[in-house]
């Protein structure tokens, strides 16, 4: 297999499946002629030309309810927001309208739509460009949402949620896009949603993460293993559907738990984790679930600060180290 960057992984998957399926259109600001923020969208305008490949308006309430009516209609769109931030823009689009018309209409339609966005913190771009806000999207029912920590996940991922019925937000961690991995060239190559993935096998303590913490996570457990301490960790890929099962399964053999987000601690997907293990494991834990989660402040510009208010690998590590010499 090649070895690509996360961006270029998403870039062969939109090629992909907008060759294999007519009915794929892309649309969002600077997605045509710049060819992406992030550049992701590359090539993709000179190969489908302006009927798929559309440059919006500066306004995300209109990009997404636009394709909300064009999925309705028996397009699939797939709607870049320049960044999640930007979402909060669009939220009446997204919870009134993308999460609910297949309810409301009594599954009379379809709603075959992604919105990607790229978010996370740590690239000194203040409060208001910096926020983790997947779980304001997890709360809503109706949606799914998939947010890959691999190049491979990434393509295998983004194909799946174009080929869904099902609205997808696909979310992006911006300091991943240049990241690196091996990705299957086969155009059926796809990642299902529910499914984690167990990034490293471990026997002592289980580690819990998605996106870039997953990356995280893996360097942590790598410096762990050096203490004699062996870490399992897993990759949740996508948060609703969260797949559970293989979570519960990984705590009961290892006994322990560390749950890991960026976003911020109060009302945090991480909490929701936290319970879950409670409430299926508590004959098996041998120490109380431990969360390691961004903390609950605007983030900061300054970078040894911001640095601060994200997990970082030495964060992770101390926490399993705790967790390790805690009882119940």
């Amino acid at each position: 297999m090649p070895e690509m960057t996360y961006r270029d992984a998403l870039n062969m998957a939109l090629k992909e499946e907008m060759r294999r399926d007519p009915s794929v259109v892309t649309w969002g600001e600077d997605v045509a002629l710049y060819e992406g923020s992030f550049k992701v969208t590359r090539g993709l305008l000179a190969e489908f030309g302006e009927e798929r490949v559309k440059d919006t308006p500066i306004s995300e309430n209109t990009i997404v309810g636009v394709a909300v009516g064009a999925a309705m209609g028996g397009l699939r769109p797939i709607a870049e927001l320049m960044t999640v931030n930007f979402a909060l823009l669009a939220m009446d689009q997204i919870v009134d309208h993308m999460a609910k018309i297949r309810s409301m209409f009594g599954g009379q339609v379809n709603l075959p739509m992604v919105v990607r966005m790229p978010g996370g913190g740590g690239s000194q771009l203040g409060a208001q460009h910096s926020q983790s806000l997947e779980t304001y999207f997890m709360h809503c029912p109706g949606l799914y949402v998939a947010y890959p920590a691999t190049p491979a996940d990434a393509k295998g991922l983004l194909k799946s949620a174009i080929r869904d019925n099902n609205p997808v937000i696909f979310l992006e961690h911006e300091l991943l896009y240049n990241s690196k991995g091996e990705v299957p060239e086969d155009p059926e190559f796809l990642v299902p949603f529910g499914q984690a993935s167990v990034m490293r096998p471990g026997t002592d303590a289980t580690i819990v993460a998605y996106a870039r913490m997953s990356i995280l996570a893996q360097q942590a457990a790598a410096e762990l293993e050096n203490d004699g301490i062996s870490c399992e960790v897993i990759d949740l890929r996508t948060l609703t559907p969260l797949d559970t099962e293989t979570i519960m399964a990984s705590v009961q053999r290892t006994g322990r738990a560390v749950v890991v987000e960026e976003c911020w601690r109060t009302a945090g997907l991480g909490g929701h984790i936290a319970a879950t293990i409670g409430e299926n494991c508590f004959d098996t834990l041998r120490a109380p679930v431990k969360r390691v989660s961004g903390l609950d402040v605007p983030m900061p510009y300054s970078r040894k600060i911001e640095r601060i208010c994200i997990p970082q690998t030495e964060t992770i590590a101390a926490a399993v180290r705790e967790l390790m010499a805690a009882k119940y």
